[in-house]
C-alpha cells in the first residue's frame, strides 16, 4: 500500500467521532484530499471547530451532532445520505468509548452495557445504514477502528477488549460478505496515540512520548484510496502495513 496522499475528489466520506482525536484528524485529512466529509460526533463545540478549519482550507463538511447511544438516530443517517447524495464513498467507525479499567467481577453492569452499547451495537447500527450505500459506490471503503486490546485481552481490560474484538469479527464478516464487490473493509489498530480516552486508561503516561492524532490519522489515510485492493485486513498504524487474521494455535 502506497503512503502517497489519495485523490478523493468528488467522494463523500462518514467519519463518527470526528470532534476530536483520530476522527478529528482523519476527518480533516478526507478533506484536503478532496472528500465532502460528513462528520458526526456528540460534542457540537468540536465539530464546529472541525467545520471551521476543513473551510478555510478550502474543504467542505456536513456536521452531524449526533451521541451514538440514540440507535434511531444512527439509522436516519443512512436515510439521509440517500436522499441527499445517493451512495457513500468513504465511512470511517471510529467512535468509541474505554468504559473502565478495572477487574472483570467489579465492573457495573451498566459500564459494561454503555461500552458494549456504543463500541459493538452503534457500530453494526452504523454498518447496517450504510452498507447499501457504500454498495453503491464504485469503490466504496470502511473503515472500523479497533485496538491492540482486542488481541492482547490484557488484565482489567475485558469490557474495552471484548467491544473491540466484536467489532473486528464484524469487520471481517462484512469483508467476506462483499469480497466480490468493490467495497473493501478492514480494521485499523491504531496503537498508543495522543487522544484523551489513552490519558484516561494510563494517566501516569507522558502523552509526549506517543504519536499525535494526526500522525495516526495520516498513515490511515491511504485506507480510503479508490485504489486499495486489500479487504478482510487489519492494519497496524505502528508496524504500517495490513496484518493477517490466522486461526489460534
Amino acid at each position: 500500500m502506497t503512503d502517497k496522499k489519495p485523490d478523493l475528489k468528488g467522494r463523500l466520506a462518514l467519519v463518527t467521532g470526528a470532534s476530536r482525536g483520530i476522527g478529528y484528524f482523519l476527518a480533516k485529512e478526507l478533506a484536503a484530499c478532496g472528500a465532502h466529509v460528513v462528520a458526526v460526533a456528540r460534542t457540537v463545540g468540536g465539530l464546529e471547530e472541525l467545520d471551521d478549519e476543513i473551510k478555510a482550507a478550502g474543504g467542505e463538511a456536513t456536521l452531524v451532532p449526533l451521541d451514538l447511544t440514540d440507535m434511531a438516530g444512527i439509522d436516519r443517517i443512512g436515510g439521509a445520505i440517500h436522499e441527499r447524495w445517493g451512495k457513500l464513498d468513504i465511512m470511517v467507525a471510529n467512535a468509541g468509548i474505554l468504559g473502565v479499567i478495572a477487574p472483570l467481577g467489579h465492573v457495573e453492569a451498566k459500564v459494561f452495557e454503555k461500552v458494549m452499547n456504543i463500541n459493538v451495537t452503534g457500530t453494526w447500527r452504523l454498518i447496517r445504514t450504510v452498507d447499501p450505500l457504500l454498495r453503491a459506490s464504485d469503490a466504496g471503503r470502511a473503515i472500523v477502528m479497533s485496538s491492540g486490546a482486542a488481541h492482547s485481552a490484557r488484565a482489567f481490560w475485558g469490557p474495552y477488549a471484548a467491544s473491540k474484538a466484536a467489532v473486528e469479527a464484524m469487520a471481517r464478516s462484512w469483508a467476506d460478505e462483499t469480497k466480490n464487490m468493490p467495497l473493501r473493509v478492514n480494521s485499523v489498530n491504531p496503537g498508543a496515540t495522543r487522544t484523551a480516552m489513552r490519558a484516561q486508561a494510563m494517566p501516569g503516561e507522558d502523552p509526549e512520548t506517543l504519536p499525535h492524532p494526526s500522525e495516526v490519522a495520516a498513515k490511515i489515510l491511504p485506507l480510503a484510496s479508490p485504489e486499495l485492493t486489500e479487504t478482510g485486513l487489519i492494519f497496524d498504524v505502528k508496524k504500517n502495513h495490513f496484518t493477517r487474521y490466522q486461526m489460534p494455535q
